[in-house]
C-alpha cells in the first residue's frame, strides 16, 4: 500500500505542491507541517481517537475501535496537518498535539466525494464555481493542554501555506456544538443564520433529509454578546479570517454533535490575516 501522504500528494499536486516533511510554520517549541509517514497519520489518528471519543463520547453508534484510533476511508486520500510541540520527549510522532485533515478536490472527486457531502449538498456550490479549486478542512482536533490562542494560530500558519502552494480558491467543512439538540444552542444557530449566511453566490444547504433549521429565534431577540459567547472556538475563529456560514444545520448522532457548514472563498479571507499567516509561515520555514 503506498504511504497514505504520497497518494494524497499524487491526487492533489500542483508545480508548488508542499514539500514533503519541510516545516509550514513554527512558533515557539510548536512546528506545523503534513504528516511525512503511515506511522504520523496513525498518530494522528490516535490524538483524534482521545478527544472525540474517549473526552466527547463520539462512537455511540458504532463498534468501537480495537486500535483506539479514529479512521476512515477518506484518510488514505487526505493530507493531515500536524503540530509538533518539539519539546516533548520521546519519538517525533509521540510529539503530535494537534491535527487537521485536508481534502483537496481532485482526490475527492476521484473517491467518491468530500466527507461533507453525506450532510450537505456540496456539489451545488461546486457546479457554480467549475473553475475553483476547493479544500475541504476537517478533523480538527487539539489535545486539552494546547487549546490555545497559539496553537491555533500555528494550525493557520500550516493551512495558509498549502492553500497558498496549492492554489486553492475556497475552504469548506463541517463544524460542530456539541450534543444533538438544535434547541440547545437556540440563539448561537439564529445569531449565525442572520449574521453569517453566505450569499447566493456560495450558498450550501445541509440534505433534505437532514436538514435543521437554524432560525430558531427571531433577530430582536438574539443578544449579540450571548451568541458570541455560546459559539464553539472553531466557529469563531472561522468568522475571524471571513468564513461564512451554509443553510441549515445538520444532526451527526454518531459523533453526537449538531454541524453546520463553513465556507471560505480564499478572496474574502481579510487582507490583516492573509498578511499575517503568509508573513508568519514565510519567516518561520526560512
Amino acid at each position: 500500500m503506498l504511504d497514505t501522504a504520497t497518494r494524497a500528494n499524487a491526487a492533489f499536486a500542483s508545480p508548488l505542491d508542499v514539500l514533503r516533511g519541510q516545516p509550514l510554520g513554527r512558533i515557539g517549541t510548536l512546528e506545523i507541517r503534513l504528516a511525512a509517514n503511515a506511522g504520523e497519520v496513525a498518530a494522528a489518528q490516535e490524538l483524534r481517537y482521545k478527544v472525540f471519543y474517549e473526552e466527547c463520547g463520539a462512537g455511540r453508534h458504532s463498534a468501537p475501535s480495537t486500535d483506539r484510533r479514529d479512521a476512515d476511508r477518506f484518510d488514505d486520500i487526505c493530507d493531515h496537518l500536524l503540530v509538533f510541540d518539539t519539546a516533548m520527549p520521546g519519538p517525533r510522532h509521540r510529539q503530535i498535539v494537534g491535527t487537521y485533515r485536508l481534502l483537496g478536490q481532485e482526490a475527492a472527486q476521484k473517491s467518491g466525494g468530500f466527507y461533507s457531502q453525506d450532510e450537505f449538498a456540496l456539489d451545488a456550490l461546486i457546479d457554480r464555481h467549475p473553475t475553483k479549486r476547493f479544500l475541504e478542512l476537517g478533523r480538527s482536533c487539539v489535545l486539552p493542554a494546547y487549546r490555545s490562542k497559539r496553537t491555533i494560530e500555528a494550525l493557520w500558519q500550516g493551512i495558509w501555506a498549502y492553500v497558498t502552494q496549492n492554489r486553492v480558491d475556497a475552504m469548506v467543512g463541517c463544524a460542530s456544538f456539541h450534543g444533538v439538540q438544535p434547541q440547545a444552542h437556540a440563539e448561537a444557530l439564529s445569531y449565525l443564520w442572520h449574521h453569517c449566511r453566505a450569499n447566493a453566490e456560495w450558498s450550501v444547504s445541509a440534505v433534505a433529509k437532514r436538514y435543521h433549521r437554524m432560525d430558531l429565534m427571531p433577530l430582536e431577540a438574539v443578544g449579540t454578546k450571548s451568541a458570541l459567547l455560546g459559539l464553539p472556538p472553531l466557529i469563531k475563529g472561522y468568522l475571524r479570517v471571513g468564513a461564512r456560514i451554509g443553510d441549515g444545520c445538520v444532526i451527526d448522532d454518531d459523533f453526537g454533535t449538531v454541524d453546520v457548514f463553513i465556507v471560505m472563498p480564499v478572496g474574502a479571507i481579510g487582507a490583516r490575516y492573509v498578511n499575517y499567516y503568509t508573513g508568519e509561515a514565510n519567516r518561520s520555514a526560512g
